[in-house]
């Protein structure tokens, strides 16, 4: 039987910022989310969300957030082990369209030109998942990846781990496996990133959006 998925639009403002636009004026709203595995388009499924708020070159920590999520399934002793996630810390945990509606809001509040992550592909197929479960359909939801920008100033670099680039570049690492520690790692990572690109003379959205664009970004989720 035929049905048409409800359209959950990302409220981030990318259509309404003028290319032209200085990076030191756009606000970003970067994040990373926390699973029970990788295979989160069938069994797996979002145990936590986190993100803190960039405005220019600066990450605003006084603006993070983060909430635990209810999988309705147990989590392993193996991911239990790597993020200190337990079946008793996500017993009273909001599910996960509810997690994600008020993670949204966030967004909202923050007037966030787009999304920011560390393969954030990976993020983007946990939200749309997700909102896939409930017969909703994810649309509006333009990223940056921190990969896309590396591979753009420094194409010699080789490797996917957030800490070896985060070393590599000479900024501040917080929890690891922790959906608010990966995102405050990943942030300040985007603003060195970002300022390296503005000192090369890349000063606007419409050449930051050219510098990272790739087919994983463009997906249409």
């Amino acid at each position: 039987m035929f049905f048409q998925r409800k359209i959950v639009k990302c409220p981030i403002i990318y259509e309404q910022v003028l290319l032209s636009t200085p990076l030191k004026d756009l606000r970003y709203v970067v994040f990373d989310t926390e699973t029970t595995g990788f295979q989160v388009n069938s069994t797996d499924r979002l145990i936590e969300i986190g993100a803190v708020s960039i405005k220019g070159f600066y990450v605003e920590e006084q603006k993070t957030y983060q909430t635990y999520v209810h999988p309705n399934r147990q989590i392993s002793r193996e991911i239990m082990e790597l993020t200190s996630i337990s079946d008793e810390k996500v017993a009273d945990a909001p599910n996960a369209l509810e997690a994600i509606t008020d993670f949204f809001q966030y967004i909202e509040r923050n007037e966030a030109v787009c999304l920011v992550g560390h393969y954030v592909g990976f993020d983007q197929l946990v939200l749309k998942s997700e909102l896939k479960r409930e017969k909703k359909q994810l649309k509006n939801c333009f990223t940056v990846d921190t990969l896309d920008l590396i591979g753009f100033l420094a194409p010699s670099y080789d490797m996917r781990d957030l800490e070896r680039y985060a070393m590599a570049f000479g900024t501040r690492i917080y929890e690891r496996h922790s959906a608010l520690g990966d995102a405050l790692t990943t942030a300040y990572l985007f603003v060195e990133l970002l300022q390296q690109f503005n000192d090369r003379g890349y000063r606007t959205w419409g050449e930051l959006i050219q510098a990272t664009d790739s087919q994983m970004r463009s997906m249409p989720f």
